[in-house]
């Protein structure tokens, strides 16, 4: 397979995988944007690539930029145009190696595509794969995202269920990952797919300026799949940015939510908010080592407070 070349094949006991695209299934920049922030976060190293020749159409009549490259012209001159890209990064986590993989969904030769990448797995004798997407929702805001799961092989389904989510019943047009997922069971690989519903508000019905709102960046969706790939492979990787973007996000949207409510009441904003709450059943992922830590952590809480409230002597 000479469009798949690598310039390293680094080894390590135990190798796992996280992969996404720029795609249509791309809700909060999930598929696009997680692995590429981990490659930075990282420090991970570029060791291969998948050549774009064979995959992907200049343009269709009537699609106008949907398909075509994207170019930057300065007075004239062309700074850049973005080349299609599918590329292979690594880093080492102690005992474990994480391949990250960044591409972008190809528009023919799937099936040649999806054999670069399982070629791919093998060499780097990757034990698991997980492919990342995001899908647009009415859900709250401020609480854990749900998360739709499907798999390659039946045996995944019992250890999958312990990671709070949702087995996806869906019937429709494929997504690069299920199309994946379809075809790896062909190779006797373990590759699933988590999407994380990202929320959208549609307002159209209610008139006025604004007509929905939606997650451009939704670093909560990242933040929760991450703690879920850390218990999973055992990575060990420091989330506590994302949990400080995460914080951020919800309080930026608390204040959108605030700016709304006095610019636009024809919208009924919170009530809207307040039916969606009420009919969201919240699916939290709580491993039990975090639950033990969650408890010692109260129990040295309550300590503290019964120390603070008992009677001190006077000297």
């Amino acid at each position: 397979m000479d469009w798949v070349t690598f310039n390293e094949i680094p080894k390590a006991p135990q190798v796992y995988f996280i992969g996404g695209w720029q795609q249509w299934a791309d809700a909060g920049s999930v598929s696009s944007g997680l692995p590429q922030y981990l490659v930075t976060h990282t420090g991970a190293r570029k060791i291969g690539e998948m050549a774009p020749d064979g995959f992907y159409l200049f343009q269709i009549p009537g699609t106008h930029h949907l398909l075509r490259p994207e170019v930057h012209f300065e007075e004239g001159y062309s700074r850049r145009i973005r080349a299609r890209r599918n590329e292979f990064y690594y880093t080492d986590l102690g005992d474990r190696g994480l391949v990250l993989f960044t591409g972008d969904e190809p528009h023919m030769g799937i099936d040649r595509y999806a054999d670069g990448l399982f070629h791919a797995l093998k060499l780097l004798q990757v034990k698991r794969a997980a492919l990342v997407g995001g899908v647009y929702g009415a859900m709250p805001y401020d609480k854990d995202r749900e998360v739709s799961c499907s798999y390659s092989l039946r045996r995944m389904k019992s250890e999958l269920s312990d990671y709070a989510v949702r087995f996806s019943n869906y019937q429709g047009g494929a997504t690069i990952g299920s199309y994946l997922v379809d075809r790896a069971e062909e190779h006797g690989l373990e590759v699933f797919v988590f999407n994380a519903f990202v929320p959208a508000y549609d307002f159209s019905q209610a008139g006025g300026a604004i007509q929905g709102v939606r997650i451009e960046h939704d670093y909560r969706a990242w933040y929760e799949l991450m703690r879920r790939f850390n218990h999973m492979f055992g990575l060990g990787i420091d989330l506590s940015d994302l949990d400080r973007q995460s914080e951020e996000l919800t309080a930026s949207i608390d204040a959108k939510i605030a700016e709304m409510e006095r610019s636009l009441p024809q919208i009924n904003i919170r009530g809207y908010l307040q039916k969606l709450a009420e009919n969201f059943t919240e699916r939290p992922f709580m491993p039990l080592d975090d639950v033990w830590e969650q408890e010692l952590r109260d129990l040295f809480d309550d300590g503290d407070d019964e120390a603070d409230n008992k009677p001190r002597a006077v000297r």
